[in-house]
């Protein structure tokens, strides 16, 4: 008799937009990354450091620049310049 072998289902991982405070797939939002005190985009999502995500939309961006969200999700200081590179990043995907 044989058995049927059971796939394992993979797990959505799930992260909290800075701007929004929305849960969404972690696959659907854009990730800073603090590294060696640099703050970074992470388009892999990959890189080591402290992460920060965000909804890929530029008024998302342009509330947490007003929130300075990043700052405060990374615990230091952002340069205002990764706002506009997210910005440009953003409007170019669209």
């Amino acid at each position: 008799m044989k058995m049927k072998t059971m796939k394992k289902k993979r797990e959505i991982l799930v992260r909290k937009c800075v701007a929004t405070g929305n849960r969404l797939p972690k696959t659907e939002l854009l990730r800073i990354v603090s590294v060696d005190g640099v703050v970074v985009i992470d388009p892999t999502g990959k890189r080591e450091g402290r992460g920060a995500y965000i909804t890929p939309d530029a008024d998302m961006i342009k509330k947490a620049r007003k929130r300075n969200a990043f700052a405060k999700s990374l615990r230091m200081k952002v340069d205002e310049a990764i706002y506009d590179e997210l910005i440009e990043m953003v409007c170019d995907l669209t």
